[in-house]
């Protein structure tokens, strides 16, 4: 196995660079798990491959408003800070330190006093971010920040001057931000969206409820690294990112239902898959409620799968572990063969593109 196996020519013009007018009517690549036959249709008809007792599972992360775009303080150069991670606990509600990527990163050293300082829609300071030290064995110059606002929060401060990030291949997007949240996402704790959700709407999940479909959630903290590509030839040699993810006793109760009634456990994203099959106890046999726990997991071809049974997802970046997943999920032939279909029919791709279902 090498990582060109999950390579692929990607059309730049095929690379989504808005959301689709309706959610749920983006196009969906339908995907037999097992023979790889394959139909085009529409999202929402999804409620057609679903079956009274089937558990849909989605992750209920929101994006937090990472992006930070300031001036260094004393020279007035532009500066943008990246949140990832809070470090620690805060010591109140107006400072605390996370971890961060900067821009220009020569000019943001530790140990220089930078101060980068942010300004709300009415011109005044709402927020700084000191940079006071590196993050030990980072791969990517990764800083620890001090963040400070003379608001009542810092959630209020990073309401007010912050953004939410999108993709780095999306270029250019003015529109509503709140189109790269998912309608059913709750706590701020990622810097990416879990972008197989944000096809779903209020009404078709009621519609899916109507037909006897459960719907639970987990939460998965995505970082940045759910972007990188695997640049080892041998994928196996690959570190994947650690992140924290929750699984709560009432999703676990319901996937122990959906198993009693013979219903099928659906994934909605890769992130809701490395949930669940992170919180598989092999020796009891069952899933088990996790508490933002850190998971590594890296499914590859030849991994098993223990809990999900279907999967809703995106078309995925060349040489990922996201690549990598889904073709341990069905075939590597079976994904490839997908994607040049996609390919030639024009479908949109990546996070803002049109949606698979592997069953």
């Amino acid at each position: 196995m090498k990582t060109s196996d999950f390579d692929y020519d990607l059309p730049e013009e095929l690379i989504a660079q808005e959301p689709a007018a309706e959610r749920d009517g983006c196009r969906l690549l339908v995907m037999d798990r097992v023979t790889g036959a394959l139909e085009d249709r529409v999202f929402r008809d999804i409620a057609e491959y679903l079956r009274p007792g089937d558990l849909l599972v989605a992750n209920e992360t929101r994006v937090m408003p990472a992006r930070l775009l300031g001036a260094k303080r004393g020279t007035g150069g532009a500066a943008e800070v990246f949140l990832l991670r809070q470090h620690g606990t805060p010591l109140d509600n107006k400072s605390a330190l996370w971890e961060v990527l900067v821009r220009p990163g020569k000019r943001l050293k530790p140990g220089t006093g930078a101060i980068v300082d942010f300004t709300d829609a009415a011109g005044q300071v709402a927020l700084s971010a000191e940079i006071v030290d590196w993050i030990a064995d980072a791969q990517k110059g990764e800083r620890l920040a001090r963040l400070i606002t003379p608001l009542p929060s810092l959630d209020e401060a990073l309401h007010a001057v912050g953004h939410t990030p999108l993709p780095p291949y999306i270029k250019d997007y003015a529109g509503d931000e709140e189109l790269y949240q998912t309608v059913y996402s709750r706590r701020e704790s990622s810097a990416a969206a879990p972008t197989a959700g944000l096809h779903f709407t209020p009404e078709l999940i009621e519609r899916l409820h109507k037909q006897g479909v459960g719907w639970e959630t987990v939460e998965l903290e995505v970082g940045l690294d759910t972007f990188r590509i695997v640049d080892e030839d041998d994928p196996e040699k690959h570190v994947i990112h650690t992140e924290r993810y929750s699984v709560p006793d009432r999703t676990v109760d319901a996937i122990a239902a959906t198993r009693e009634r013979g219903g099928r456990v659906v994934a909605v994203g890769t992130t809701s898959v490395r949930s669940l099959e992170s919180a598989w106890d092999a020796e009891a046999g069952i899933v088990t409620p996790r508490e933002r726990e850190a998971t590594s997991l890296y499914l590859l071809p030849g991994s098993e799968f223990h809990v999900v049974d279907a999967l809703v997802t995106n078309f995925h970046v060349p040489r990922s572990t996201l690549m990598m997943l889904v073709s341990a999920f069905s075939t590597r032939e079976h994904i490839m063969a997908a994607y040049r279909h996609a390919i030639a029919e024009r479908y949109r791709l990546l996070s803002f593109g049109d949606a698979m279902l592997i069953c």
